[in-house]
């Protein structure tokens, strides 16, 4: 049993002074009240720490190396996207496994208790399978198991190179699966997640209207009788155009009309939506799923945040390419694109929250029913997925309350501010620094070494 001290704690959606928290053995949040026994840990603050509920890990080896302008003079989505095509080619499963770990490291280190993986990097250099189908999302559980991160393994289905129907090519190649191997495969990587931790999870990930065909969207929803359904959708203008001249309909409008989307399902960046889209995409109950940090990094536009929780949606945070992983610096960026936009203040504040609180809510609500994990709040039952923060500097100045969350949010150094950080019990930060910090760099600096000198 670990019990945990905490000066103050957001407890149930309340402040809570001089906590006990108790962590079951198996990783759940066995007892609440106030302090009465000795401490296996003592923190000034205690928070729950949300998912992540959008990465592709092996992108984080590429943060840094995409901002140059490329030869096409308007540079865009399209053209980082043939970037990442050329880098990928080189990656083996040692690579992918080192890259992961280290982003998977990052993102405990910035308050993140849990990911969902949205992983479609499946098949060795030109599209040839391995011997075991699932052997890159082997690699995925093993350095969510190494890092001690919760796990929504999100397998996903790749069909073609666009809504025209055209044969993968280039790097895409080790994306593509037909429905009937995407099953065969999913049900390889499915046993490697129930053979690793309790709390880990899997789901299923169409990728987009622009990857699959109506024929494979509708078989792996179907197939997918549990877990969560992740998809990306409406992020690009140019993809919505091409949806629209190939399904005869917008991508929200489509899937809307022909899917039961519910809350199990988490629709990825939903950045152009219009009026209509907004409000009904927001009554399914499905999370939008938002990567403000990406979403600026590859200029998709802003998403439509006041609408959306003004018509009760649910949204999410997650890191996407990983060029930057920063918990309280993805809140900070949606709620600055809506200030911008609206020439605004407070955008998504309400009259019963301010706005970091309003932010930090959402992202443990959005990214628990996301991850399809017992998680998003200090709760008896639930995952013990917690972010110990000191608020004794010149940052916090012993704040309290929402007012210290506006802090750690808006004042630019929130994670300087991060003690420690538990996934499912697991006790992986400590003073700031995950435990295999030092070996998870080193691994990751050589496989840099070896990627840069080939590309």
């Amino acid at each position: 049993m670990k019990i945990i001290h905490a000066k103050q704690a957001l407890i149930g959606g309340k402040w809570m002074s001089d906590v006990q928290v108790n962590i079951s053995d198996d990783g759940r949040i066995a007892q609440i009240g106030n302090q009465t026994q000795s401490a296996t840990d003592k923190v000034a603050v205690l928070l729950p720490a949300p998912l992540n509920l959008h990465s592709h890990t092996f992108q984080r080896a590429m943060a840094g190396l995409t901002e140059a302008r490329g030869y096409d003079p308007h540079d865009s989505f399209w053209s980082w996207r043939r970037l990442m095509y050329r880098f990928l080619d080189q990656l083996t499963p040692d690579h992918v496994e080192a890259i992961a770990s280290l982003a998977f490291m990052e993102m405990v280190e910035a308050g993140y208790g849990a990911v969902a993986e949205f992983h479609y990097l499946h098949h060795d250099v030109g599209g040839v399978a391995y011997g075991n189908l699932a052997e890159m999302s082997d690699r995925i559980v093993a350095a969510a198991t190494n890092v001690g991160i919760g796990l929504t393994l999100l397998p996903v289905l790749y069909q073609y190179g666009g809504c025209d129907l055209r044969p993968l090519a280039g790097g895409q190649r080790r994306f593509g699966n037909n429905p009937e191997q995407f099953l065969r495969l999913h049900d390889g990587a499915t046993k490697s997640v129930k053979t690793a931790a309790a709390d880990f999870n899997i789901g299923t990930a169409p990728h987009s209207l622009r990857a699959v065909d109506p024929r494979g969207l509708k078989t792996v929803v179907d197939a997918a009788t549990s877990g969560p359904i992740h998809m990306h959708l409406a992020e690009q203008v140019a993809e919505v155009e091409e949806v629209q001249a190939h399904w005869s309909a917008r991508p929200t409008e489509w899937l809307l009309a022909n899917h039961d989307v519910d809350a199990r399902w988490c629709l990825i960046h939903a950045t152009q939506l219009n009026d209509q889209e907004a409000h009904d995409l927001a009554k399914s109950g499905a999370v939008a799923g938002l990567c403000p940090i990406t979403e600026s990094n590859l200029g998709d536009g802003i998403f439509r945040g006041t609408d959306y929780l003004g018509h009760g949606g649910v949204i999410g945070f997650g890191s996407d390419s990983d060029v930057h992983i920063s918990l309280f610096e993805e809140l900070k960026t949606l709620e600055y694109s809506q200030r911008l936009r609206d020439k605004s203040r407070a955008a998504l504040a309400t009259s019963a929250k301010s706005t970091g609180r309003v932010l930090l809510d959402a992202a443990n609500a959005g990214g628990a029913q996301a991850g399809g994990r017992n998680s998003g709040e200090i709760a008896i039952g639930k995952w013990a997925d917690l972010i110990g923060l000191d608020d004794d500097n010149q940052w916090l100045c012993n704040r309290s309350g929402d007012a210290l969350l506006d802090s750690m949010v808006f004042g630019g150094w929130g994670q300087a501010c991060i003690t420690d950080v538990w996934s499912a019990g697991r006790h992986c930060v400590k003073e700031g620094r995950h435990f295999a910090r030092e070996a998870i760099v080193r691994n990751y600096k050589t496989t840099m070494q070896q990627l840069e000198t080939s590309i």
